[in-house]
């Protein structure tokens, strides 16, 4: 029976401390062949003395009986490889085999020498690298005739990419669709490849961008990712590590020209990827690291080594291990696995390839190795073995113990950051070629199109030059468009030189009998007949500013996973960073289609997983924005029939030359929101308030103007490359938009005066334009009224407003709650290999929705009115809904954040096993006076209602520190006394939350904001205000029944409407099951059952009637 040594010290044996007494079977025979037949004898980390045996030793062993004939293992490589640290560890392993004796063949023998002076061996580890001679190695296999452990002709097709994809698919292994472009060195130019902007055609195989190009030889690492103009252009080209990198980033979006290569759909990721590494078609390890494609930069420990951590493979990927093994005829082989799309796809297959830094992969090779080399010699040696049975290794996962709640699953919505101003434009189009193009791109299926592409855009522009040239050929023509904004358009599209859907889109919507004109540049005169409204939407770009706020908002997020404390949680291996290298951390991350909220997603994950580079790579492989079925996205220009009533009230109450009257505060603020009182105090008479703004803003187009003739001014750059002319042609249009032709003011362009005064005082105050400050004051104050009221004025209009717009995401977070308990589908750490984690069974899902203004206030409205708790019995409401009627604005980079936690300690069944917490950030710090702003109550507080309950207010594991998983227990709650939500103490840095002690009790505190890093979250982020709790004791039984309630009225709701208008039916209600198949990794709507949650049983009563059934009655 053989035995394996472990690694750890001398193997045991006679004088086995003092290196007396040894015979020449105890010393691991690991040698290197020379020229002259002597072989050295490795120094041995035992401590053992060289020792020689001539040539005269191994004659004398041949004339020994044949049964202990030492079986010779020879290893015939490049001696980078021969002499690294795995193949040592291996080799020295496997010489402890007590029939097997390992020789290194040196190099210069192996290049100089003729196969025939090679040492001898009966079984041979050979494998292909740069320099080796393959050739050699094949000749010697026929001479020698020696068992292989690695095939060696079959190292002539792995070094082909063609031939590796060749043989995937012909043992039907899953890859990449992919298509092969063969170029003859001589006449480049002839291939079949047509490249256009954002997709190549390879053989009449279409590959959209982003695609991916390797070349066919699996020795050039020179790979290339190529990105879509919607989301950057460019490219990220890989290559062999140098350093810490990996990969660079390119603004070159251009194939090359020259050479043979793959082209293949590019996989999303989530930035992992996974290599695998067989020893036989029964064994396989797996490890994740960071994808080279995302920024580039190598994660390295302080020991220089890569971070790479050993996953779980699912049942289906050891198959696949298997058929790669044996199809490649490679015992020892590598290759890449990618994850995406709930599949596995090979996307490379590396050959001989050993893991790194891993004793116990180099035990268990050296024994898989050894148990395959004397299962097929032993018996022609005559050498007594059988193959050692051991028990089989059982995958204990460490469980929490004691009072512990565990956080399980991080649910967010966030409003995008910082941007530009955003401008709009509406004209009436009747012209046939516009009619041709709505036609063209399938407009008529739902009626209405989205044209952000640059093809699409450029066939508007054209459609714009024709129609001004037969404008100016034929002034009496028929061409009912008007002159200005056709050269408007063109003006608009013309921009920057060049198109990118990140910073402009036409819209065109059906109108069956044309539009009514309200508008003061529309005609006074209306034609009958079918027509399109064009909206022309440019600006809203992203600024730096903003990438900077989800950038530090990304990296503050850390601190609220476990081990999230201290410095962002910025050192390696702790918290959320260590949770998802580790692939414990189930992330998915979504967007709407704007620009401005998918690079916010980018900027965001960019902090949040401590990632270099630029935004473009990032974005598409982690950031999920297509063919998501309005879930994030929303049309502003289509309203409810509620909507559009909401809006004529409105206009008609902010029309009127008077001061608001007792009756205008009931029906503008009938919620009584102290936000709304305040500003229409501010304002008093809308109409005088409006004749004052619109008097500041034609004194500000004033002073730009003479800026721009004071020649000192010519060249003078704003904030994000704007000049004064386009800063002037912005407050000039609304100049122009906001007095009407009959005098009256139009409301609707209030926020976008308040967008632009707040964005220049921030951006741009050092102009020092006068009067700014009261312009900002008054248009603010007419914004706090206008745009929160047209999201409802009454709760049911808010309610039934808000269902309009989210709907489909209350349905998403409502599946992603339902599903956190199922983690056998998701991808583990393997617990065997997870020496230094903590907790490998430990397993968080988040899931992050960056989207616009529309969804954050409607997602709010329906937690504030939809009737999730009773105000009158839950006090920790009351204060919470109290502190949300004293925010005026959901400003930018504002967040939603719901945290489910589970005791592992209840039963699985009891309804205290799972608990929610609500929290909520009004976003980025206004440039008002923050002595005004109110905050609530800070982040997690105690629970004045529950003192003699001793609740769990969860747990925030220390990750950093290297132990097994403890109980934090729970100590007597302290009832936080804070002060009015409208009057909170500004004191810098001192916040009470609750903290844990060296004891690991929670207690109460005032902290500094380095201490309170777990659990202040985003209030380590200056400019942005930080989390405040809403509720911390919410049962999962009572958030998913109100759920259920919002979405049953929801269908309530449009069944009713669906009677009166068929045509209004999709904007909520075609909610398919088949939209996140593609997107996450498992079926979200397979059925599956409830999670149960603990509660005060007082706060699931409802209201006794629910608010939107009003709308309906």
């Amino acid at each position: 029976m053989s035995e394996l040594w472990d690694g750890q010290g001398p193997r045991p044996g006679p004088g086995a401390g003092d290196g007396q007494g040894w015979d020449h079977r105890d010393v691991p025979r690991f040698v290197v062949g020379c020229d002259n037949d002597e072989q050295d004898i490795y120094q041995m980390e035992t401590g053992m003395n060289d020792k020689m045996f001539q040539e005269e030793d191994m004659e004398d062993d041949d004339d020994e009986s044949q049964s202990e004939r030492q079986i010779v293992v020879g290893v015939c490589s490049m001696m980078k490889k021969s002499t690294s640290k795995p193949m040592t560890q291996i080799m020295e392993r496997l010489s402890k085999f007590d029939y097997i004796d390992v020789v290194i063949f040196p190099e210069e023998v192996i290049l100089e020498e003729p196969v025939e002076k090679w040492p001898l061996c009966d079984c041979l580890i050979s494998f292909h690298s740069k320099g080796f001679p393959l050739d050699k190695a094949v000749e010697y296999a026929k001479l020698r005739n020696p068992l292989l452990i690695n095939d060696l002709n079959m190292q002539y097709f792995i070094q082909d990419r063609r031939e590796v994809y060749r043989i995937l698919q012909e043992e039907g292994i899953d890859l990449p669709r992919y298509a092969v472009l063969n170029r003859d060195p001589d006449n480049p130019e002839e291939c079949n490849l047509v490249e256009c902007e954002d997709h190549v055609e390879v053989n009449g195989e279409v590959f959209p961008k982003p695609f991916v190009e390797k070349p066919v030889c699996a020795e050039d690492h020179n790979v290339y990712i190529y990105y879509p103009t919607s989301a950057g252009g460019g490219s990220q080209r890989l290559f062999r590590k140098i350093g810490s990198r990996s990969s660079v980033y390119s603004p070159e979006s251009s194939v090359r020209k020259t050479g043979s290569y793959i082209y293949e759909e590019f996989m999303p990721t989530d930035g992992t990827d996974v290599k695998v590494y067989t020893v036989g078609p029964d064994y396989a390890h797996a490890e994740a690291r960071k994808s080279p494609a995302l920024d580039g930069k190598v994660e390295r420990d302080s020991e220089g080594k890569e971070i790479r951590y050993p996953v779980m493979l699912t049942a289906m990927e050891k198959l696949v291990a298997r058929k790669v093994c044996l199809a490649f005829k490679q015992t020892v082989c590598g290759f890449d696995l990618l994850r995406a799309n709930g599949h596995s796809f090979v996307c490379d297959v590396n050959g001989f390839s050993f893991v790194k830094n891993s004793m116990k992969y180099y035990d268990d090779c050296a024994k898989v190795l050894g148990n395959i080399v004397m299962r097929e010699l032993a018996p022609q040696f005559h050498i007594p073995w059988s193959i050692p049975l051991e028990a089989e290794d059982i995958p204990i996962v460490p469980t929490t113990s004691g009072t512990m709640m565990e956080l399980r699953c991080v649910i967010a919505i966030i409003r995008h950051g910082d941007r530009t101003p955003k401008q709009k434009m509406k004209m009436e189009v009747r012209h046939p070629l516009f009619f041709d193009l709505f036609d063209k791109y399938g407009g008529y299926k739902s009626g209405k199109l989205k044209l952000k592409n640059p093809k699409q855009l450029q066939e508007v522009l054209d459609i714009a030059r024709l129609l001004l040239v037969e404008l100016g050929q034929h002034n009496d023509c028929e061409i009912e468009e008007k002159k200005s904004k056709l050269e408007q358009l063109k003006t608009v599209l013309e921009m920057y030189g060049h198109f990118s859907g990140i910073n402009r889109k036409v819209q065109l919507t059906y109108l069956r009998n044309g539009q009514p004109k309200a508008s003061s540049e529309e005609e006074d005169s209306k034609k009958d007949g079918p027509s399109l409204l064009l909206v022309l939407k440019w600006g809203g770009e992203l600024t730096p500013a903003g990438r900077v706020q989800a950038e530090e908002l990304g990296r503050a997020f850390r601190c609220m996973y476990p081990g999230g404390q201290g410095d962002y949680a910025g050192f390696p291996g702790c918290g959320l960073l260590r949770l998802h290298s580790t692939y414990r951390h189930d992330l998915k991350i979504y967007a709407s289609d704007e620009g401005r909220v998918q690079m916010t997603a980018a900027a965001f994950a960019k902090g949040l997983l401590a990632l270099e580079g630029e935004l473009t790579p990032i974005l598409v492989q982690m950031v999920k924005s297509a063919n998501m079925n309005g879930l994030l996205d929303s049309d502003s220009d289509s309203l409810t029939g509620c909507q559009q009533k909401v809006k004529a009230r409105l206009h008609e109450i902010m029309q009127k030359d008077q001061e608001f009257t007792p009756e205008d505060y009931q029906k503008l603020a009938s919620t009584g929101s102290p936000s709304l009182v305040n500003s229409m105090k501010i304002i008093e008479n809308p109409v005088k308030t409006c004749e004052k703004v619109y008097g500041l803003i034609q004194s500000l187009t004033s002073q730009i103007r003479r800026r721009l003739e004071d020649p000192k001014s010519a060249d003078l750059q704003l904030y994000h490359s704007e000049t004064l002319e386009l800063m002037l042609q912005r407050w000039s249009k609304l100049e122009r938009d906001f007095r009407m032709k009959d005098g009256r003011y139009d409301i609707s362009k209030i926020p976008d005066i308040y967008d632009c005064i707040k964005y220049d005082s921030q951006h741009n105050a050092s102009l020092g334009l006068e009067d700014t400050p009261e312009l900002f004051r008054l248009s603010r104050a007419l914004a706090d009224i206008v745009i929160p009221q047209e999201y409802g004025i009454s709760k049911a209009e808010k309610l039934d407003i808000a269902q309009a717009y989210c709907v489909p995401l209350i349905k998403k977070i409502q599946l992603d709650l339902q599903r956190t308990h199922e983690d056998e589908a998701v991808n583990k750490l393997h617990p065997l290999y997870s020496r230094g984690v903590m907790s490998p069974g430990r397993h968080v899902r988040t899931r992050l929705y960056f989207t616009s203004e529309s969804h954050v206030h409607s997602l709010l409205s329906i937690f504030r009115y939809g009737g999730l708790l009773d105000e009158e019995k839950d006090q920790q409401w009351k204060r919470a809904m109290d502190y949300l009627s004293a925010v005026s604005e959901l400003n930018y980079m504002t967040q939603i954040v719901i945290m489910l936690y589970e005791d592992n300690n209840k039963d699985p069944s009891s309804e205290e096993r799972f608990h929610v917490e609500l929290h909520f950030s009004p976003g980025v710090k206004g440039c008002e006076d923050e002595e005004n702003v109110p905050l609530g109550f800070g982040f997690r507080p105690a629970s004045s209602e529950n003192e003699d309950k001793k609740p769990n207010q969860g747990s925030l594991e220390d990750l950093s520190q290297d132990q097994t998983d403890q109980a934090l227990h729970v100590s007597e709650p302290i009832n936080i006394q804070r002060r009015s939500p409208m009057i909170r103490s500004r004191k810098a840095g001192s916040m009470e939350v609750p903290v844990y002690s060296r004891s690991s009790t929670i207690v109460c505190t005032s902290v500094s904001p380095v201490c309170a890093a777990g659990f202040e979250g985003c209030s380590m982020v200056p400019s942005i205000y930080p989390l405040e709790t809403l509720h911390n004791l919410l049962s999962l039984k009572q958030v998913e029944e109100f759920l259920n309630r919002v979405c049953e009225s929801s269908n309530e709701a449009q069944a009713s409407t669906m009677k009166g208008e068929a045509a209004v039916t999709t904007l909520f209600f075609y909610f398919t099951p088949a939209l996140f198949n593609s997107q996450s990794q498992t079926s979200l709507y397979s059925p599956q059952p409830h999670l149960s949650s603990s509660g005060s049983e007082a706060s699931l009563q409802p209201p006794s009637q629910p608010l939107w059934r009003e709308c309906f009655q």
